[in-house]
């Protein structure tokens, strides 16, 4: 089970990664955008760049933030509660968020199957919708994994 949980953490880390370098060129083609259009040569095409840099963005560094419990809690009461019934609720929440992004996740999945046979496209610069909905859809699934890591540790009472 240790190899299992080193996995999820691993692919998270490096989908981290990926968001990170991806919300870097982001921010540098919002800046050239910026400046070039302030010379009058804006980029053509920026507006759906930017939405899918910020997709790839979000999506992808959702795994890692939650794999850290980089995300806020408001736990005051949780924690007053006694340790079995904390233990419960931990269980129980994990388990709604883990329904919750598998069935994200596939829809996405199917939905980027819709959109590669369909063969749509950005309408100005004609990029493809289907790899960041895959994309995307890919790390709802490895979230869901992520949150069933972290109800094998509330099992463990490694959690808190």
């Amino acid at each position: 089970m240790d190899g299992f949980l080193r996995l999820i953490s691993g692919i998270s880390r490096g989908a981290n990664a990926v968001a990170g370098v991806t919300l870097t060129i982001l921010m540098s083609i919002t800046v050239l955008d910026v400046v070039l259009r302030a010379l009058g040569r804006p980029i053509v095409g920026v507006f759906e760049l930017v939405a899918f840099a910020g997709a790839v963005a979000i999506g992808f560094s959702i795994p890692f933030t939650s794999w850290v419990r980089g995300h806020i809690y408001v736990d005051s009461l949780v924690m007053k509660l006694p340790r079995g019934a904390r233990k419960g609720f931990h269980l129980f929440t994990r388990a709604l968020g883990l329904g919750l992004f598998a069935l994200a996740g596939w829809n996405l999945l199917r939905m980027g199957n819709d959109l590669l046979r369909s063969g749509e496209v950005s309408p100005t610069l004609h990029l493809p919708f289907y790899p960041v909905v895959y994309g995307v859809g890919f790390m709802c699934l490895v979230q869901s994994l992520v949150l069933f890591s972290d109800m094998i540790k509330v099992v463990r009472e490694q959690y808190e």
